[in-house]
């Protein structure tokens, strides 16, 4: 486990068009609207940089930022197509690999490195977001969040992908700030707020 390191609100140590390869960041939110604002920019920034993005997330929040991304004039449909934005259901991604409440280690290596491998394409560099482990983490499997958690960390260092995670603040039920800093110990990086 890595030290979180805090990124601040202000946007100027969040450059969305230039993160690292096998970066691991965070964001504990409060409600959708900066979350989305966040999502927002690190999807749009993979974009503009030619990176492929992968977005891991419920469907609610799948069609709010495809829709703000649509009115910023980026073409979703053409992305799709070749693969450079990859839009998948956080639900139905779990259950391919979620076995007894637990995350099967060899089924996630499978499923996300055929997504990686896909969204690759011409050498594109990847960056994906996921809602999996705040959808686990809200249905009160802490311990199962975590494995995956650093199933992510170290798939993102093997592979050499960028990834971001959310959790909503109001998933963290006991023991708050404890909980919160387990989270935030598994990442790289961690989200005040959010960049603008």
């Amino acid at each position: 486990m890595s030290t979180a390191t805090k990124l601040k609100q202000d946007g100027t140590e969040v450059f969305w068009g230039e993160i690292a390869p096998c970066e691991h960041l965070v964001q504990i939110y409060e409600d959708d609207g900066p979350f989305l604002d966040t999502l927002e920019g690190f999807v749009a920034g993979g974009l503009r940089a030619n990176e492929a993005v992968v977005v891991i997330a419920t469907a609610e929040h799948l069609s709010a930022v495809e829709h703000r991304l649509q009115a910023h004039a980026f073409d979703i449909g053409a992305a799709r197509s070749r693969d450079q934005y990859i839009p998948l259901n956080a639900e139905e991604m779990l259950s391919k690999f979620i076995v007894q409440g637990w995350p099967d280690d060899e089924l996630f290596r499978q499923e996300v490195i055929a997504i990686l491998t896909r969204a690759r394409g011409n050498g594109r560099r990847v960056r994906a977001f996921g809602e999996m482990v705040a959808m686990l983490w809200g249905q009160g499997h802490n311990g199962a969040t975590v494995r995956l958690e650093h199933l992510w960390h170290e798939l993102c260092r093997e592979e050499a992908f960028s990834l971001f995670c959310a959790y909503p603040r109001s998933g963290f039920t006991k023991d708050v700030e404890a909980s919160i800093q387990e989270i935030c110990s598994a990442h790289s990086k961690v989200i005040v707020g959010y960049p603008t």
